[in-house]
């Protein structure tokens, strides 16, 4: 079992899902994942669900605010990157052109700090949350089957996306890869994640991290995805590390499925 007891600065650590309705998320992604569903409240009186594989917290969930909702946002999973400090790294991101989306933030549970956080768009307008741990350092599992795997930047200007990462979390994003321009991401000798060009296929897709789900068959997958309400959007497609489709829930926020080659639990980057 790959179980994670700590992540390094720039690495992918935690998802978590905004929908208009939990409880029709929860049975989906219970169905779909094997997944618990435990509700919390925060310090703060914040209500949020963490997502539990097991004895394994693995993902979290909140109800969309009505002003989001009234603004037509749709349901989206967001990804974390953890960091050392919030705070500087959310004025290095705003020195390197990103939108602050809120203040750095304390989530405390119980009296103990969980952790800190904030969320920005970076300059391409794709949204992105950093996390700076406390007594929750993030997923407990990582690239098994119910768990995420990847998380993948769907960008209109690879290269700008490229340098403004790279400049604000170490990354080192490697050269394009194959006739679509896939750049890898790497941190440290591991691979940590990847930028797809934007394609006119595409249409109005915006700018956005996706998370990756691992499953045992990506097939199957699809089929249960349709089966519990949601939608298969493209694939199933074979790459080297495995098999993936694009899929979406009820509620149509959008996520990838993928049957890995071979799994790797290492937590080291």
């Amino acid at each position: 079992m790959a179980r994670f007891e700590r992540y390094r600065h720039g690495q992918f650590s935690w998802v978590d899902l905004m929908t208009p309705d939990p409880d029709a998320a929860a049975s989906f992604y219970g169905e779909l994942f094997g997944w618990d569903a435990d509700a919390t409240q925060d310090d703060g009186g914040g209500a949020y669900t963490m997502f539990r594989l097991g004895d394994a917290t693995v993902a979290g969930m909140g109800a969309m605010p009505d002003e989001m909702r009234k603004a037509g946002v749709p349901a989206h999973w967001n990804s974390y990157v953890t960091v050392d400090d919030a705070d500087a790294a959310s004025a290095r991101a705003a020195e390197l052109g990103a939108t602050p989306q809120m203040a750095v933030i304390d989530i405390s549970v119980g009296g103990d700090l969980a952790g800190r956080m904030t969320t920005f768009a970076d300059p391409g307008g794709a949204r992105l949350s950093v996390w700076q741990a406390g007594q929750h350092v993030g997923s407990a599992l990582a690239n098994v089957p119910g768990s995420f795997c990847w998380n993948e930047l769907c960008s209109r200007d690879p290269e700008a996306s490229a340098r403004f990462y790279s400049a604000l979390f170490g990354w080192n994003v490697q050269a394009p890869d194959g006739d679509n321009g896939y750049r890898e991401i790497h941190l440290g000798n591991r691979s940590n994640g990847g930028i797809l060009p934007w394609q006119p296929d595409m249409g109005d897709m915006p700018p956005a991290w996706t998370p990756y789900f691992t499953v045992e068959n990506c097939a199957a997958g699809i089929e249960k995805v349709k089966s519990l309400g949601g939608a298969a959007l493209v694939g199933p497609i074979a790459i080297e590390p495995g098999t993936f489709a694009v899929v979406a829930d009820r509620q149509g926020a959008v996520f990838n499925i993928m049957s890995l080659v071979e799994p790797d639990g290492d937590p080291e980057p």
